[in-house]
């Protein structure tokens, strides 16, 4: 299928898949930051334990991190498993090239390729995990996305993004600035909450994506969507 579409609204340094060197480099690491301080990694945990915390300890779980960043979410979920006794086995797949030599370097398996078309086969992961990505993308391309974790995933799957709203901004550039945000991370984390869901939005596209999904509000202004393959709301 086609490369997935990049929003409209706005445009930020990671919406181009070539673009490096330093600047891409320091975005990403403070996109990891933000994630920490701002609940996009508690958000993730959040779906983990709705998607996951059934499973007794011993288990082994994959789990493919789509638009993995430097992998810090994956690299969260291995240790939320292992706090249960649950061996996460993560793989990432991201379309910007450096971000997928940074995130190998700290540890992370990373497959580099499109979220709207992963090499890998239907059923043939047990999670597929998509954070802070769905908001980068035209709203049709997001539903193509949801309709292709679906496809992958036998036990189910996590999409963890953005809650659009008018403090939300508020307490990201007052965040931003108290941690030391370079500019382009304070103006492209702007353009993510511009580019964010409303609960309601996001029910809808997964709902013309033929998905049934539970769709919860989360801190830090975040939405946490999760299913079972075949969109059973878990």
């Amino acid at each position: 299928m086609p490369d997935l579409a990049i929003s409209r609204l706005g445009s930020e340094l990671l919406d181009d898949p070539a673009a490096g060197g330093a600047r891409v480099e320091a975005t990403l690491r403070n996109m990891a930051r933000s994630n920490r301080w701002f609940g996009g990694t508690a958000a993730l945990r959040y779906g983990l334990r709705r998607t996951l915390g059934h499973l007794p300890p011993g288990t082994s779980v994959s789990l493919l991190d789509l638009g993995a960043g430097l992998g810090d979410g994956a690299r969260a979920a291995r240790a939320w498993g292992a706090r249960r006794g649950l061996r996460i086995r993560a793989v990432g797949l991201e379309r910007n090239r450096l971000a997928a030599r940074l995130a190998h370097r700290r540890g992370l398996p990373m497959v580099a390729g499109c979220a709207g078309s992963p090499p890998i086969a239907e059923r043939g992961v047990d999670v597929v995990v998509v954070s802070q990505v769905a908001h980068h993308f035209e709203r049709d391309s997001a539903v193509e996305l949801f309709r292709t974790c679906d496809r992958l995933a036998r036990l189910g799957v996590i999409v963890a993004d953005l809650r659009r709203g008018p403090l939300a901004r508020l307490a990201f550039w007052v965040g931003a600035r108290l941690l030391g945000f370079d500019p382009d991370t304070k103006r492209d984390g702007m353009t993510s909450l511009r580019r964010g869901f409303t609960r309601g939005e996001l029910l809808r596209l997964l709902e013309c994506a033929g998905i049934r999904a539970r769709v919860a509000r989360r801190p830090g202004y975040r939405l946490v969507a999760t299913w079972v393959p075949g969109g059973a709301a878990p």
